[in-house]
């Protein structure tokens, strides 16, 4: 099925009065309706005629038509647009563009409207019909954004209480720690204040006095063992020479049976 498109255009030819140009696109052929607010003109570009227009310019026929469409559904910069007296109440409907650094001109001839209120109430139907679209659309897109700003209000206020409050966790978090490393430096300069104390009083601490303590313990220990160690040796020396003094001196019989 041959869908459509549909433009409106209010055209400022290089000499003349504005134009309304309401067009209807489809695959492979246009619809004109041209009116300057009291005379109106229609063009029916049929598909035989776009598909020779197109050959001449070598052009396939989709181009052709989305090229027409560009430049009468807007006005494009650069172009010099015409609508001239073609006799007997024609008109000629022209614009010209750039290919290849080439200006080409493509030109259609428009016939009298035999009806001209239809063709006039059809354009003004449409012009009404886009700006109510365009006033919904405008009125949608303003409520979209009140909508997004007041979001954008909430994130911002939301962000800036979450940095408050991590400034004020980071705050209390460093006070504690600045009082725990107060509280250890304090305990440190009051043991360091009584080992020099104890210096200048001449006393070891109390570790220092049991390892002195066990250290004469050994030693003495060790002197003792030393002596008993000594004294049973001459015991044992005094014990043989007895045994050996007393053994008699004869030779001993051996009994046989």
């Amino acid at each position: 099925m041959d869908s459509d498109r549909h433009t409106c255009l209010k055209l400022q030819p290089q000499q003349g009065e504005p134009i309304f140009v309401k067009g209807t696109w489809f695959h492979a052929r246009f619809d004109l309706s041209i009116s300057d607010g009291l005379h109106t003109w229609i063009c029916h570009a049929s598909d035989e005629e776009v598909r020779e227009r197109a050959a001449q310019w070598d052009q396939p026929v989709p181009e052709y038509v989305e090229l027409a469409e560009r430049y009468l559904g807007f006005q494009q910069p650069g172009s010099v647009y015409r609508f001239a007296d073609a006799g007997e109440g024609h008109k000629r409907l022209s614009w010209t563009f750039e290919k290849e650094g080439t200006t080409l001109e493509w030109r259609w001839k428009c016939q009298p409207s035999p009806n001209s209120k239809e063709i006039t109430a059809g354009i003004l139907d449409f012009l009404m019909d886009a700006n109510i679209r365009l006033s919904e659309e405008v009125v949608r897109k303003t409520q979209s954004f009140e909508r997004l700003k007041v979001e954008a209000e909430k994130c911002i206020a939301q962000s800036e209480k979450i940095n408050e409050e991590k400034v004020e966790f980071e705050n209390a978090i460093y006070a504690k720690f600045l009082g725990v490393l107060n509280s250890k430096k304090a305990k440190l300069r009051e043991l360091r204040d009584q080992i020099s104390n104890k210096k200048a009083a001449g006393k070891l601490p109390a570790e220092e006095e049991e390892d002195s303590t066990d250290k004469t313990e050994s030693f003495e220990n060790g002197s003792d063992d030393d002596k008993s160690g000594d004294e049973p040796a001459k015991n044992v020396i005094g014990t043989s020479m007895d045994v050996v003094t007393g053994k008699p001196r004869g030779r001993k019989r051996i009994t046989r049976i």
